[in-house]
């Protein structure tokens, strides 16, 4: 498996679709559960998207932001909208709140029209806010991203707080399925659309690290290197095997210097050095995830025979034991 891919596998949409909204200005929406990763698209129109604490972005149709938390952001039709924020978060998408199964809002042809031509859009608490299809509607798709665990958290560390992908690229694709889904009521809806959201991250992703001059992770440029690139699949295909610098050459085909040198130089820091992080990083979820994993449980699975041994190195890359660090991330108990 590459680096990326072990990253993201623990970001994943599951009923968070919880904005599909089309409005006619005035219109200001406030988003207030400051998820981990929030992704927001135009299909059609503009609007401006304002995080907390940063400049506002200027968001036009088929253009996608990803926002991360814990931070909060508004999205309004202009700076200085007249608009009163509506509040929208995670009930927005909960039936039993009010909300609706799929989106806080829709545009329902049978409503009346109005001055705008349009139907009645209504948030998650049944208050009409806005027409949909007026003059100047934008349509608005918002998905939120929960994050489990510690593995995924080395993808956010490497995110800035507001990514833009521009219109163009793979995603486009994507846009156009995600459109199509999201203008109907059908069977297994939710599914097709959480699936088509992690498609948009993942493409949306992909793009911002490869755009030219960015400012990437080291382990993603290192991910294409022939070399190193399969040094890093390797480990994270086999975190647990009992690897030396010269077994992992012998499997890229290198002298053990060359790759000691250029992984150095690439990811910046030594093969095993990377390998006891990540397999500490995997230690971590394992501890929290498996409540009747014992600590020498959790050293087997990652590749350490001695508990003791896998213990100092935990606490060194960590900063707390094995047992601190997991009373530390239980729920406190309910009064």
């Amino acid at each position: 498996m590459d680096v990326f891919s072990d990253l993201i596998r623990g970001v994943r949409a599951h009923g968070s679709l919880f904005a599909s909204s089309t409005l006619s200005p005035p219109w200001a929406l406030h988003f207030v559960d400051g998820a981990p990763l929030t992704l927001c698209t135009v299909i059609d129109g503009a609007g401006w998207l304002v995080p907390e604490g940063r400049p506002p972005e200027l968001l036009r149709a088929r253009e996608t932001i990803v926002v991360r938390g814990p931070g909060t952001f508004t999205f309004v039709d202009e700076i200085g909208t007249t608009a009163e924020p509506i509040e929208c978060g995670e009930d927005c998408a909960t039936p039993e709140q009010g909300g609706t199964r799929h989106r806080l809002g829709w545009h329902d042809p049978g409503g009346d029209a109005g001055g705008c031509g349009g139907g009645q859009v209504y948030g998650g608490d049944g208050q009409g806010y806005g027409r949909g299809n007026g003059p100047g509607a934008t349509t608005l798709i918002v998905g939120a991203y929960p994050v489990r665990g510690e593995i995924s958290r080395r993808l956010l560390e490497a995110l800035p707080v507001v990514l833009r992908a521009d219109d163009g690229g793979a995603s486009d694709a994507v846009l156009d399925h995600l459109a199509a889904e999201v203008a109907v009521d059908t069977p297994g809806q939710q599914v097709v659309l959480d699936r088509l959201l992690d498609w948009m991250l993942v493409c949306t992703l992909r793009e911002w690290f490869d755009r030219p001059g960015g400012e990437r992770p080291a382990w993603w440029a290192a991910q294409r290197d022939p070399v190193v690139g399969d040094a890093l699949r390797l480990l994270h295909a086999e975190p647990a095997a009992p690897w030396t610098v010269a077994a992992l050459a012998g499997r890229t085909g290198v002298s053990r210097s060359t790759l000691a040198k250029r992984f150095a130089d690439l990811v910046g820091e030594p093969p095993l050095t990377y390998l006891t992080r990540w397999r500490m990083t995997l230690a971590a979820d394992l501890l929290v995830e498996q409540d009747d994993a014992t600590v020498a449980d959790v050293a087997r699975a990652v590749g350490y025979s001695d508990p003791f041994g896998f213990s100092a190195a935990f606490k060194r890359v960590r900063g707390a034991n094995p047992s601190e660090f997991r009373g530390s991330r239980r729920p406190s108990p309910a009064r």
